[in-house]
């Protein structure tokens, strides 16, 4: 029987490792987050993400809690990510944050903590105070999110420590085959968000072919894909049942033609970029202002 996906491991450029498949927890409640989370452990997994822009932290730490009591682990078996939110952004606005962070999810550390989103004017600042927190310990990597190019090159110019991650929206359509090559040459991992890509790319004719062809899931051909492209990716999921059938893509490989069959499909399509927020584009009365995402259930999780 092959090894599970789930017990295999990326060394980071600073020597940590981070599992390969793991756990997203974006536009999922509290109750919801505390349910996957527990449920994931139990089958397996190890790595999950979260952010405080989600407003699922407490979630996510509750379901830590639940599935390191059902399966005996321990913290130290998991790796945990979360993010700086867009609002809190700056060097000292940042540290204040993490802080409130730690208690929301109720650990002693995280092993991943990222920049959101490169807010104009006050990233360098926000990756300062990162480094800090890395150099005190209290978190084991620190790394970005939605950097293309330009703003990865000024950090990496401007700043001391290089991030161990790039979290980018990834998936078939959108493969961003020039950053990754910037990221390549400078030790950074990429991990995908929305790695799936929503209808568009599941209900692509490639994927569906090779669906039937594999006898698989088109998300479990996706994930393959990901997989052997190199990329640490982490599906979200509230349902139990799918969050087991994403991790079961060991037991086949796809052709090397059936891999550049999906490279094919990129269309340098991204469904979130930086003109839909008002940091960038403050003129725009559509651009999205920060904000945390707000669940009926946040009060019974923060008592």
């Amino acid at each position: 029987m092959p090894e599970s996906i789930l017990n295999q491991r990326i060394t980071l450029n600073n020597g940590v490792t981070i599992p390969r498949l793991g756990l997203g927890s974006w536009k999922a409640s509290n109750t919801a987050t505390d349910q996957a989370v527990s449920a994931a452990i139990q089958q397996g997994y190890r790595l999950i993400d979260t952010a405080k822009q989600y407003g699922n932290e407490a979630g996510v730490g509750a379901g830590i809690r639940n599935g390191l009591l059902a399966t005996g682990l321990n913290r130290k078996d998991l790796f945990v990510t979360t993010k700086v939110y867009n609002g809190d952004q700056g060097y000292d606005s940042t540290l204040r944050a993490f802080d409130q962070t730690l208690k929301q999810l109720q650990l002693h550390y995280v092993d991943l903590y990222l920049i959101h989103w490169p807010v104009d004017g006050k990233y360098i600042d926000t990756w300062r105070a990162l480094e800090e927190l890395y150099r005190n310990g209290q978190v084991r990597a620190i790394g970005v999110s939605n950097f293309d190019q330009e703003r990865l090159t000024n950090l990496l110019d401007k700043t001391a420590v290089t991030p161990v991650v790039n979290q980018m929206e990834f998936n078939p359509l959108n493969q961003e085959r020039g950053l990754r090559q910037l990221m390549r040459l400078t030790g950074i991992q990429l991990e995908a968000w929305s790695p799936l890509g929503g209808g568009a790319s599941l209900n692509q004719p490639v994927i569906q072919e090779l669906a039937h062809k594999y006898h698989k899931t088109p998300a479990q051909i996706i994930l393959r894909w990901d997989y052997q492209e190199n990329i640490v990716t982490i599906p979200k999921s509230v349902h139990s049942g799918r969050i087991l059938e994403n991790s079961q893509i060991g037991d086949f490989t796809l052709s090397d033609h059936d891999v550049a069959a999906i490279q094919a499909l990129d269309q340098e399509k991204r469904g979130l970029w930086y003109d839909d927020f008002a940091w960038h584009n403050p003129t725009d009365p559509k651009a999205m202002k920060d904000f945390v995402s707000s669940w009926d259930d946040t009060a019974k999780y923060q008592k």
